[in-house]
């Protein structure tokens, strides 16, 4: 129940106008450094509204092109980046509706963040950085190449979405809405609100459906994805799930539900001997 497939081809002809500049802009290479923990605060500037570009403002040249890709590599990662990635799952099946949806990690506003620093590598982090990394721990998979046309894209689209948005404005929407759980885990409590209220879409035994991806074992994220925490899984849960209507669970059935799903096998992330260097490591990271 973590995950949900996202739209599919019903925004094929999309449509965008940006500048380049704009575009190299989240290179980072002269925009001002912030950090996780002083983002959407550092400016004093009044929170803005969630208003994505309209589809109609593509345009028809190599820029819209770009963005256009940048679109179905989110929405159809298996398909228009299947060299890339090593499970069964779509960048949209974290950031839903293709990184459109305001309680599923969207992508509006995002590339006005970046350069970041953070924690977790401990240096600063451009935007490509970024999507390498959900290439690696999210979808199992290796990173693109600095010089890929299919990197460029997926900058390309969520810079576009990201039009207007100033750099160091307050985005409330970004990431997910944390809850609490206001007793201790209950994964065997967890165990049955999957079968009651995932397992239709994930399948009894997690590993999918035609309807939604695998939420634990070999297909599905690793341990160093984000949704590999408790506190993550259960926000994204409790927002989002059952698809269509999120909201619907308590905060206790949503930790407990994430508890057990995060309990079962997956792949592991070789990489995470080399995560938080220099310590802040969350309290609730599987490894």
């Amino acid at each position: 129940m973590v995950l949900a497939q996202g739209m599919a081809m019903m925004m094929w002809l999309l449509p965008v106008i940006l500048g380049v500049a704009t575009l190299l802009s989240c290179s980072g290479e002269s925009a001002q450094v912030k950090t996780e923990e002083s983002r959407g605060a550092e400016s004093g500037m009044a929170p803005i509204e969630f208003a994505p570009p309209s589809w109609e403002t593509i345009p028809g040249s190599q820029l819209g092109e770009q963005i256009r890709l940048g679109y179905q590599i989110v929405a159809n990662t298996q398909e228009y980046a299947s060299s890339y990635v090593g499970n069964r799952l779509n960048c949209t099946n974290c950031h839903l509706d293709a990184g459109l949806n305001p309680n599923a990690a969207s992508f509006v506003g995002l590339a006005a963040v970046y350069p970041e620093y953070r924690t977790r590598n401990a240096r600063v982090n451009t935007l490509a950085d970024r999507i390498n990394e959900c290439m690696e721990r999210s979808l199992n998979g290796r990173a693109f190449p600095p010089d890929s046309s299919k990197l460029q894209a997926v900058v390309a689209y969520i810079t576009w979405l990201s039009r207007g948005v100033p750099s160091g404005a307050t985005i409330s929407w970004r990431g997910l809405q944390r809850i609490d759980s206001r007793r201790p885990l209950n994964a065997e409590n967890g165990k049955n609100v999957f079968a009651g209220k995932c397992a239709f879409c994930h399948g009894t035994d997690g590993q999918g459906t035609m309807a939604a991806p695998p939420v634990w074992g070999p297909q599905s994220y690793t341990i160093g994805a984000g949704m590999a925490r408790v506190t993550v899984a259960a926000a994204f849960i409790k927002s989002n799930m059952p698809r269509s209507w999120g909201w619907s669970l308590s905060d206790d059935d949503a930790y407990d539900v994430a508890a057990y799903i995060n309990a079962q096998p997956r792949p592991d992330y070789p990489g995470k001997v080399r995560d938080w260097p220099k310590g802040g490591k969350p309290a609730d990271s599987p490894y």
